[in-house]
């Protein structure tokens, strides 16, 4: 989304506070492939430097302090949304694992992205918490406006992207690099393509998938990219259409989409939405479904293969344990794979390909080793040609302008620049269907 205001304090306040994080306007493209519309300007952070936190050993918290601490967490919706439902299970996990009893932790849930969100954190602060988390894209500007408030209470929040710009000491980042799991289920996608078209269900140029997309951010772009990337690692001629719903949470919206895209001939479903909308179309459609945040197995048993999503216990455990202690939580956060904040769930042998497990155990040995980058340039084009240059969406500081090469070394360095998700092209063999949601 933005430009670099001074190379210097942007790259050592980047090396200094490692990366970003958020769901950004995919507007913000290149002119043209190989081009961008501003003049590039390369950061000098690897990945390594992002994720050095995740590797980071933990504080003690001395007893006193662990048995006076209270935690406050802010969630769009509850447990009926399968994103929520993740966060709040990765609480009570990192409560439990820091000892901490349950009235040390307050949870608030169906917080909108609104004014309600500031005074949830409000309430929080008075109720004694000195670390609030908060869950959601739109949450990030009130809780910003809380956090000026109380410097001396951490805020935390997932999926933003202000947090080095603000400049706040006591408001931070978190993401991890979830298009690592969705490559992987990906792969799990590409296995039972293959497997029906050897079974001559269907031939081999009508392999194609179905997206149920929530927002057209970079942070759906980036996911159902990545998703497709690993299905077309295994099945070539896959091609996918996505369609959006303008919503994280709609179970209408998100059903009729996918019954939209089965009615389309698509031979396989995925998703970034939050409900069981989608997945309950396959299971009454008899479609393969790879799912979100979760495992459907137990409703879906029929058509349920895997699923991807981020554990955010590592990141609660770790804020939290900073903050008790009084240690700085860098600016923003990234947990990988190879870290164990992206995870996926055990494949359903009942549904998917076989080898499916053999496949995504040889694809994540070779992530973790850092031989196999899923935005590899050579396996993907944008209007039939490889990409050399990309300025991408990175939010440097306040202009909102993309200006940051992210193409090195011949692979797209997604959640380098900054931790939350930054890829918004949109690349040959994808088809949107809708784009009035962004």
């Amino acid at each position: 989304m933005k430009k670099v205001i001074a190379v210097l304090l942007a790259v050592a306040m980047l090396l200094a506070l490692a990366a970003c994080t958020g769901k950004t306007d995919p507007s913000d493209k290149p002119d043209e492939v190989g081009t961008t519309a501003a003049p590039v300007i390369e950061l000098k952070t690897s990945y390594d430097s992002v994720e050095a936190a995740a590797d980071e050993e933990l504080p003690a918290i001395p007893a006193e302090t662990l048995a006076s601490l209270k935690v406050g967490f802010i969630f769009l919706h509850d447990e009926n949304s399968t994103y929520d439902l993740n966060f709040i299970n990765a609480a009570k996990a990192a409560a439990e694992k820091l000892g901490l009893k349950d009235e040390q932790i307050i949870l608030k849930t169906n917080v909108p992205e609104g004014q309600e969100c500031y005074e949830a954190a409000e309430e929080l602060v008075d109720a004694g918490c000195t670390v609030v988390f908060a869950d959601s894209f739109g949450h990030e500007d009130f809780m910003i406006e809380s956090a000026k408030n109380h410097p001396e209470v951490q805020y935390c929040h997932a999926t933003g992207t202000k947090a080095h710009t603000e400049g706040l000491a006591n408001y931070h980042n978190a993401f991890a690099s979830i298009y690592e799991g969705r490559y992987l289920a990906g792969i799990a996608a590409g296995m039972k393509l293959n497997e029906m078209i050897k079974a001559g269900k269907f031939t081999a140029e009508e392999a194609k998938i179905g997206y149920v997309g929530a927002f057209t951010y970079a942070e759906v772009m980036s996911g159902y990219t990545s998703f497709f990337l690993g299905a077309r690692s295994v099945c070539p001629t896959a091609t996918m259409e996505v369609t959006f719903t303008g919503s994280w949470y709609n179970e209408a919206a998100e059903k009729e989409a996918a019954n939209k895209l089965i009615a389309d001939n698509c031979k396989l479903i995925s998703q970034h939405a939050d409900s069981m909308g989608a997945p309950t179309a396959c299971e009454t459609a008899g479609v393969p479904n790879v799912s979100y945040n979760g495992s459907t197995q137990s409703q879906c048993p029929n058509t349920f293969i895997v699923s991807s999503r981020i554990d955010w216990t590592p990141y609660f455990v770790y804020a939290i344990s900073k903050a008790a202690v009084g240690e700085t939580i860098p600016a923003d956060w990234t947990g990988t794979i190879a870290t164990g904040s992206v995870l996926l769930t055990d494949v359903n042998t009942a549904a998917a390909a076989e080898g499916t497990q053999e496949a995504i155990d040889k694809a994540k040995a070779e992530m973790v080793a850092g031989t196999l980058h899923v935005y590899n340039t050579a396996n993907f084009t944008v209007n039939g040609q490889t990409l050399t240059s990309y300025g991408a969406d990175v939010d440097t500081d306040k202009d909102f302008t993309p200006d940051t090469e992210v193409i090195r070394d011949g692979y797209v360095h997604e959640s380098d620049a900054r931790s939350a998700p930054y890829f918004s092209l949109e690349i040959d063999g994808i088809t949107l269907l809708d784009r009035n949601y962004g």
